[in-house]
């Protein structure tokens, strides 16, 4: 048996539901955190991580208070653009829940605080202690002497004439950069500024004898297989098409000089036959003529029959 003894604090209180301090939805640390935030002056600006500091609730039980105050409509939060491009979070704590467009109407009344350490100040400039002497107008002699080209450490670099134009680049080749996006989905950011480029890339390749399906081939090659995210598809597209190696020749069934037929028996082989005699190893004889046998096999005896054969049965007749 339990027995219960309260007084009624004169100064210093805050009234709350039944309803909310015996949620069935809300642990300790989501209803502690929301009285606490509610027992604040009104003027109070403490965020919920600053509360739950305060309330010495961890990192891990905050975020899933705050998240189970946010499903039941405690908690309500939005990020906007304050006055000098800063953005903010506005957060609304309620001691009943509201609906998001409710939340929305009572934030929209909330004017926007920016914390001043956020902002950065604009100072005028001081003023300066002006130089000695009057001011030098700058000179206006017209042109130098002589030309001064031959000492410029950084000329201006010259036009590369054997680059393609844009009107030289083969339809082909922007159509197959064209295609790219759907050949891979880590190459679907490719920036519409790089088609132009890549398309020469491309034409240099079709003009080296590549096919298509080989400038494809190498591109999915050159792929990460890792998973690893593509963040400039197009930076590696150039790389991967910037050296153009040789096509690869057709291969030919004719022989060539690098390989050469096989070579011919020589005559005084070309005479010999195989016998088909009981050797050991293949032995080659020079026939007369159509006999298949060499002469060793001709002249030796026929194989003696063994003694352990079957003997033929006999008839026995009984009269």
């Amino acid at each position: 048996m339990i027995y219960r003894h309260h007084i009624a604090p004169p100064r210093a209180f805050t009234q709350f539901s039944h309803d909310l301090i015996r949620h069935p939805r809300l642990s300790s640390d989501a209803v502690r955190l929301l009285t606490w935030q509610l027992s604040l002056p009104d003027g109070a600006r403490e965020p919920l991580s600053r509360t739950a500091e305060r309330a010495r609730i961890g990192a891990c039980a905050f975020t899933r208070a705050k998240r189970q105050l946010k499903e039941e409509g405690f908690v309500h939060e939005r990020r906007l653009q304050g006055p000098g491009g800063h953005w903010v979070t506005q957060q609304l704590v309620s001691n009943v829940p509201l609906s998001a467009a409710e939340a929305a109407k009572i934030l929209a009344r909330m004017p926007v605080h920016v914390s001043g350490a956020s902002a950065s100040p604009q100072l005028a400039p001081s003023a300066r202690v002006p130089a000695v002497g009057a001011p030098t107008p700058p000179p206006t002699d017209g042109h130098p002497e002589k030309d001064p080209g031959g000492n410029t450490s950084h000329p201006p670099a010259e036009p590369d004439a054997t680059a393609p134009g844009a009107a030289d680049v083969p339809e082909a080749a922007r159509a197959l950069v064209a295609a790219l996006p759907h050949l891979s989905p880590d190459l679907r950011r490719i920036p519409r500024g790089m088609h132009d480029e890549l398309a020469r890339l491309v034409s240099r390749w079709l003009t080296a004898g590549h096919t298509t399906g080989a400038i494809r081939t190498h591109i999915l090659r050159g792929l990460p297989d890792d998973g690893t995210p593509v963040h400039r598809p197009g930076g590696l597209l150039r790389y991967l098409l910037r050296d153009v190696p040789p096509a690869p020749t057709p291969t030919s069934s004719a022989p060539t000089a690098e390989q050469p037929a096989p070579a011919r028996p020589s005559s005084r082989l070309a005479a010999l036959r195989e016998c088909e005699g009981d050797h050991v190893q293949a032995t080659l004889f020079r026939p007369t003529g159509d006999e298949t046998l060499c002469r060793r096999c001709l002249n030796s005896p026929p194989p003696v029959a063994s003694r352990c054969a079957p003997s033929p049965r006999q008839r026995t007749v009984i009269a």
